[in-house]
């Protein structure tokens, strides 16, 4: 039977299965109060936002210890229906429940918090930290008021837990678990030092998070070599674009905007800061000139913006700090309609395409001449575009595609987490197919099976 010395022991060996999450838009949530300092520990270990998260069971007005639902912030509330009906709970025995378990849950994230805001978690990977488990309640409705809070995948990561009680935790996406012991006694019996953590504890713990993540965002901002708006000529026209290079870049991926849309595109911009993530320069480029933007005949003139991103792409090979990148090519709508048209050039300086809710049929008279590495992501209810991009991807030329449809996602991917989805699949194709050493790590999240055994 494994025995932890104390949280912070725990901690650290809930990280070492959590590796897989490394790189990744995590957010590590601590369970009040004694997840909090095992969810420090991980929060520094993956460089990720510390927060907690705060929820609230709502029990039967006559028998308070059955459950009949929860709350978590943000005016989340989940309600078991089946639960409410056996009991015969009233609509204003419900709601006078609530009320009251919402001010104390207010209190009491007013009391951890300090009034700092809750950490934004709309598409992002919650991780669910406690100090262990037994029965799961508390961990599985955290896990739905993540969900509800906008995550799009959700990871219960604790040190110890019974085996019955991981098998059944179907609110999580994945469970991670350092020892499931066959004779689970209570949480604190696998600990030598399990002594309690106080209001006051968290909060220390919350601030040195918050310190340690604003020294790495500074330390990040300055590892940044190039962070510049800049006018690259093309033809009779000049465009104007923005360069972000990290330190020692060796790939940049330049951005094809659609119509209507520019290098301040918020969706764009979130797509890049993925890509910087992952060590990749982005150069977010308007392809027409302020004057030109009115003009649909332009704004559909896939040449005309082909020829622009080959200006770029030349641009960049002139620059001492960017002439031995490699380049990528991501287009959305009209803009990858131009990528593509550009890619296929025969002394094309691009190594990869993606294309995301994009318009490839309209590089239709070239796809075939196209053969490099092509990604097409498009959303799983626009179907029109789906249909185009299928018929695309079969007239692509010789280079490996893939089509990745986003379940649920419209076209401008505005759906909760379905954006932050369609970025890392887009970050994940330029990593293999830009990075001058291709050879990664492929993450797996560790499962653990009724035994406590590894079930990857």
């Amino acid at each position: 039977m494994v025995v932890f010395e104390d949280r912070r022991d725990a901690g650290s060996r809930l990280v070492e299965e959590l590796g897989f999450l490394k790189g990744q838009d995590v957010v590590v949530l601590g369970l009040p109060r004694g997840g909090v300092p095992v969810a420090a520990v991980v929060a520094a270990a993956l460089d990720a936002p510390l927060d907690v998260i705060v929820v609230r069971k709502l029990g039967v007005p006559f028998q308070p210890e059955l459950a009949m639902g929860a709350i978590g912030e943000g005016g989340v509330s989940v309600v078991d229906a089946r639960m409410v009906r056996r009991a015969r709970v009233t609509d204003e025995e419900l709601d006078a429940v609530e009320a009251r378990e919402r001010a104390v849950l207010d209190g009491r994230v007013e009391r951890l918090r300090r009034g700092r805001p809750r950490t934004d978690l709309r598409g992002r990977v919650a991780v669910v930290v406690d100090d262990g488990i037994a029965t799961g309640s508390t961990a599985r409705v955290a896990c739905l008021v993540a969900r509800r809070l906008g995550a799009e995948r959700v990871v219960i990561a604790v040190p110890v837990a019974p085996p019955d009680t991981l098998a059944h935790l179907p609110e999580a996406d994945e469970v991670v678990c350092v020892s499931a012991p066959a004779h689970f006694r209570a949480v604190g019996a696998h600990y030598d030092d399990f002594s309690p953590t106080s209001d006051d504890d968290v909060v220390d713990l919350l601030q040195q998070a918050d310190r340690r993540s604003r020294v790495a965002r500074a330390a990040r901002a300055t590892d940044c070599d190039v962070d510049e708006d800049v006018a690259i000529p093309a033809g009779s026209v000049t465009i104007e674009g923005h360069l972000r290079l990290p330190e020692r870049a060796t790939a940049v991926v330049v951005f094809a905007h659609g119509s209507g849309s520019s290098r301040h595109s918020p969706r764009n911009r979130y797509v890049a800061d993925i890509l910087h993530g992952a060590g990749l320069g982005t150069l977010l480029l308007d392809l027409l000139t302020p004057e030109e933007e009115g003009d649909r005949t332009k704004v559909f003139d896939i040449p005309l913006l082909a020829g622009r991103l080959e200006s770029a792409s030349g641009w960049l090979a002139l620059r001492p700090d960017t002439a031995s990148c490699t380049v990528g090519y991501f287009g959305a709508s009209t803009g990858a309609g131009a990528a593509l048209w550009a890619a296929a050039e025969p002394d094309a300086r691009v190594a990869a395409v993606v294309s995301r809710g994009g318009r490839p049929d309209l590089a239709a008279p070239r796809l075939a001449d196209v053969r490099v590495p092509t990604l097409l992501i498009v959303g799983g209810a626009d179907d029109v575009v789906l249909g185009l991009n299928r018929r695309a991807r079969a007239a692509l030329g010789g280079g490996s595609s893939e089509l990745a449809v986003v379940p649920a996602a419209t076209h401008l991917f505005e759906e909760p987490g379905t954006l932050a989805q369609a970025a890392q699949l887009a970050r994940d194709w330029f990593v293999r197919h830009l990075a001058h050493d291709p050879a990664g790590v492929t993450h797996r999240a560790v499962r653990r099976g009724a035994d406590g055994s590894r079930a990857d």
